[in-house]
């Protein structure tokens, strides 16, 4: 009988020993030239942040400065909540604000490529929050950054866009996004292509839309698929409806093209009026004279 027992018990444990243990089961990180890389399954899901129509800016477009900027992570885990652009002689650093202490590091690449000789510390703000000063390579394009946890001690790989919208025009070299001037419109009535971009999604502009140039500044219409707008803002510039009936209609100066240009327009489509924010963009090859 002992013998019986003995030889059941050691069946079962052979046939434990084979079954494959819960940690075994999920996908290993990688190993890294300094600890390990993420896999796909332990991160968050990863959000596409480069543009299709993105055309990349580089350092010689823009002026020497520090300039405020916004910059979209591929990772709702990896949020920049501020950061600041400095451009000194064609080339570009940022300090980027966390808002945490989650990472201790960050690799300007992968987390495969990633080597102590290469990785960035972070500094702390004066909330104790951690920043890291970084190059960056250029505006609208997307930029692999690694990132170090400190809790789970291995390296996330993010995509990183410094967008060339968030920045003044004033901070960009004459040339680079086109004037009427720079594409020697003459006084006169055109058609534009327009791209609208924001809000909810629902609303949408006329396009192609009617471009007029007169002393050398472009003025396109602006007509909504709504009737409910009664003003739209561009900065501190409030520009009413040129006509009272049918869809909101507004005239709008151009000042550049090829760029993203922030606009707000009052809805009075709901319980109260409210702003929202959208963003126009005019193509330049688009324009042709007015049928």
């Amino acid at each position: 009988m002992r013998k019986l027992v003995y030889i059941c018990a050691l069946l079962l444990l052979l046939t434990a020993c084979g079954q494959e243990s819960p940690s075994s089961q999920s996908e290993p990180p990688a190993a890294s030239g300094q600890g390990q890389v993420a896999s796909s399954s332990q991160m968050a899901p990863v959000e596409n942040v480069v543009e299709a129509d993105m055309v990349p800016i580089y350092g010689g477009s823009l002026k020497d400065g520090t300039y405020p900027i916004t910059v979209d992570s591929s990772s709702s885990m990896f949020q920049i909540e501020g950061c600041e652009l400095t451009v000194k002689n064609g080339q570009m650093t940022a300090v980027m604000h966390m808002g945490g202490k989650g990472y201790l590091s960050v690799f300007m690449g992968t987390g495969a490529e990633a080597s102590r000789d290469a990785e960035i510390p972070f500094e702390e703000d004066e909330a104790g929050n951690h920043t890291f000063t970084v190059p960056v390579e250029g505006l609208d394009m997307g930029i692999p950054c690694a990132a170090f946890s400190k809790n789970k001690e291995i390296w996330y790989d993010r995509t990183l866009v410094f967008r060339a919208d968030s920045l003044p025009l004033e901070a960009f070299q004459e040339g680079v996004y086109p004037t009427a001037s720079d594409l020697n419109l003459a006084d006169g009535d055109y058609t534009v292509e327009v791209e609208l971009s924001g809000g909810s999604g629902r609303a949408g502009v006329q396009s192609p839309a009617a471009l007029r140039v007169e002393n050398g500044t472009a003025y396109v219409t602006i007509v909504w698929s709504s009737s409910n707008y009664d003003y739209m803002r561009m900065g501190e510039e409030q520009f009413f409806p040129v006509q009272t009936e049918g869809n909101s209609t507004f005239e709008l100066p151009v000042s550049v093209f090829d760029r993203k240009l922030t606009v707000c327009a009052d809805t009075t489509a709901m319980s109260t009026p409210h702003e929202i924010e959208y963003a126009l963009r005019f193509d330049s090859k688009s324009i042709q004279p007015a049928p």
